[in-house]
């Protein structure tokens, strides 16, 4: 058949290193590259733009960041809306402090200062671990929130209590505020979650992801041979809460363009992006995708087919949807801890044995 190895030869260890050995697979990655970046912007409109493609791409980016903390270094983490929070305020507060800044350089600074808090809070995993570190994230969560709403000079004294997106243009194009082009608005969302996801492939593949997964394994056993768990563990943190932070500068900037921090980044967010890397799969980067795909479609697909097609209340809709997550999520973890992503591996495998019998 076609997915096989015969006749893909390797001659060095970096070919038969790399991320898709297969051809096929190779083939396929490219392809998608190019339609999301050559086929997409032309075809894109305002309707899939908010409702699909945007919160795709942007709680993408918040999974792998989730997925790097929880899956491959095993810190639990249940603060990943108030971080979110951070890098949107962290975002606001640098294009209005200085306008004349290219908003790409702000979205990247935002998720550093991200990376500086996240490496603050995580520092109660060099001494608790599990159910006590879950709790201590937890109150990293509400304790952020309180203090957005709480100090108002990080809302620039704003009566309301909201912060707004200024208008700022990328190559002469508005990319945030009221006038933002969708297709500009999609092509930056898409950047930053490409340059994401292949910093997190590659920091996986590498010495700093086997440490990380040392530690996910067994701590002790790490630290005897030779793992460092200070720099790992928040290493980990920092590099989880730069791209966490990086999808809340996005979130607020590009996407919503104003928000109010207790109803946009609250607990339901840190647990919706939970959700999604559980679904998708622990440990995968593929998983972080898949996930958030799930979660970013399942409520389109059933807003449309229940509420518009059935003439069902929405309210009943979004309860619908409330149960079906929860299914999903106990028959993932009983049957299948490694979620969608575990699912296409094996998928893969049986067809690169088809028609043999396993």
């Amino acid at each position: 058949m076609f997915y096989r190895e015969a006749g893909d030869i390797k001659t060095s260890y970096v070919d038969d290193g790399q991320t898709f050995p297969i051809r096929l697979d190779r083939q396929l990655y490219f392809s998608a590259l190019i339609v999301a970046w050559g086929v997409i912007p032309f075809l894109v409109d305002d309707y899939w733009a908010n409702a699909v493609l945007l919160p795709f791409l942007i709680y993408a980016i918040a999974a792998i960041g989730l997925n790097i903390l929880v899956g491959y270094c095993g810190q639990v983490s249940l603060g990943t809306g108030g971080f979110m929070a951070v890098g949107a305020y962290a975002v606001y507060k640098l294009m209005t402090a200085m306008p004349e800044v290219n908003i790409l350089i702000h979205v990247f600074l935002a998720g550093g200062i991200t990376a500086l808090v996240g490496v603050l809070f995580g520092l109660p995993s060099l001494r608790i671990k599990g159910f006590y570190l879950a709790v201590a994230t937890l109150a990293a969560q509400f304790f952020l929130v309180w203090l957005f709403n709480r100090v108002p000079w990080f809302y620039n004294y704003s009566a309301s209590g909201q912060i707004t997106a200024p208008e700022r243009t990328i190559f002469g194009v508005v990319v945030t505020g009221a006038n933002s082009e969708t297709w500009a608005t999609y092509l930056v969302c898409l950047f930053f979650v490409t340059l994401a996801a292949l910093i997190a492939r590659n920091l996986t593949r590498g010495a700093i992801g086997r440490q990380w997964m040392a530690i996910r394994d067994m701590d002790i056993a790490a630290e005897i041979i030779g793992v460092n768990p200070l720099s790992a563990k928040l290493g980990a943190f920092a590099v989880s809460s730069f791209f966490i932070g990086v999808s809340g500068a996005l979130f607020f900037a590009v996407y919503l363009g104003a928000v109010e921090v207790g109803e946009v980044f609250g607990i339901n967010k840190s647990f919706l992006v939970l959700f999604m890397i559980i679904i998708g799969g622990l440990g995968s980067i593929l998983g972080s995708f898949a996930g958030a795909a799930f979660l970013v479609l399942l409520p389109v697909l059933l807003k449309n087919v229940l509420v518009g097609g059935l003439n069902w209340p929405t309210d009943l809709a979004a309860h619908l949807e409330f149960m079906i997550v929860g299914a999903l999520i106990v028959i993932f973890l009983v049957a299948e801890p490694h979620g969608i992503a575990q699912l296409w591996r094996l998928a893969k495998e049986k067809l690169r044995l088809w028609p043999f019998p396993h």
